[in-house]
């Protein structure tokens, strides 16, 4: 009984509760602005994609990030959990058991096109920290798997809708996959040192601090810039990047001795999604 509760705890904080939102939100707003209807699609997709689908993402990568975890300052509460040794296969079984059958119902559901969006976006899930394939450690490859991670439940949406590839939806989906390679770049930053030491390798480690974040503030840049090229009123939406640029760039000289003082603006980014995601659901509420 003790193991089980543990588990359930641990399994609890290595989901990353508070980011549980970052993922459920592209694929509801997806479905919803297409289809313009509740469906029991949207209730299970969205409850997937909120918790069982967090809990795949970031407890596989708990479970073989462990050594290097315990050397990282940052580990051990809301940016990371250090799940017990001993719950390691436990947790793993529990999140085959949690993921696969929400995977198999809306792929179903679906049809073809929501079935290979959701096997290319739990590969990435897997990829990312998996042994042998270890996306997370090849440079650049790691911020394009881990933006996959965040736009895939926004394509899962649109194809379970049927939605038209229009050229508006690519380049919201290029706007949205951009800001979140930089968004991973960004956040490897304050990860360097204990990288390198743990001889990990990341975009971060490969451009350097300095490098890593002038990379980030490009693709928040870029980001903004194509959604000027959306329909009204979605090219308001450009406006979401100035606050991330903002943030960013006062740590654009930063050394790699000092990366891990970028902390203090990766906690506020976490802050800023919650606020832009609010302004981006006015927007949607417009548009609707």
């Amino acid at each position: 009984m003790a193991d089980l509760k543990g588990l359930g705890v641990g399994a609890l904080m290595v989901s990353r509760p508070i980011s549980w939102i970052n993922t459920a939100y592209p694929f509801a707003a997806a479905l919803l602005i297409s289809t313009r209807e509740v469906s029991w699609e949207l209730v299970v997709g969205t409850l997937f994609f909120l918790i069982p689908y967090n809990l795949a993402m970031y407890g596989i990568n708990d479970v073989f990030d462990y050594e290097s975890d315990l050397q990282n300052p940052r580990k051990g509460g809301i940016e990371g959990a250090l799940l017990r040794p001993e719950l390691h296969r436990p947790l793993l079984v529990l999140i085959a058991v949690v993921t696969i059958p929400f995977v198999v119902v809306l792929a179903v559901a679906g049809g073809a096109s929501t079935a290979i969006a959701l096997a290319v976006s739990m590969f990435a899930v897997v990829a990312y920290s998996a042994p042998k394939l270890r996306f997370k450690e090849r440079p650049v490859l790691d911020s394009i798997t881990s933006s996959t991670h965040f736009v895939s439940p926004a394509v899962v949406g649109l194809a379970m809708a049927g939605a038209a590839p229009t050229a508006a939806i690519v380049l919201i989906l290029i706007a949205f996959f951009l800001w979140g390679m930089a968004a991973h770049a960004f956040g490897a930053v304050q990860d360097i040192v204990p990288d390198r030491e743990a001889h990990i390798h990341s975009i971060a480690t490969a451009f350097g601090a300095r490098g890593t974040v002038r990379f980030a503030l490009c693709l928040w840049a870029a980001s903004g810039i194509l959604m000027l090229f959306t329909p009204w009123p979605a090219p308001l939406a450009a406006l979401v990047a100035v606050p991330y640029l903002v943030n960013a760039l006062p740590w654009r000289n930063v050394s790699d001795a000092d990366s891990a003082l970028t902390n203090r603006a990766w906690r506020r980014f976490i802050g800023l999604n919650y606020a832009c995601g609010f302004a981006i659901t006015l927007l949607l509420i417009a548009a609707w």
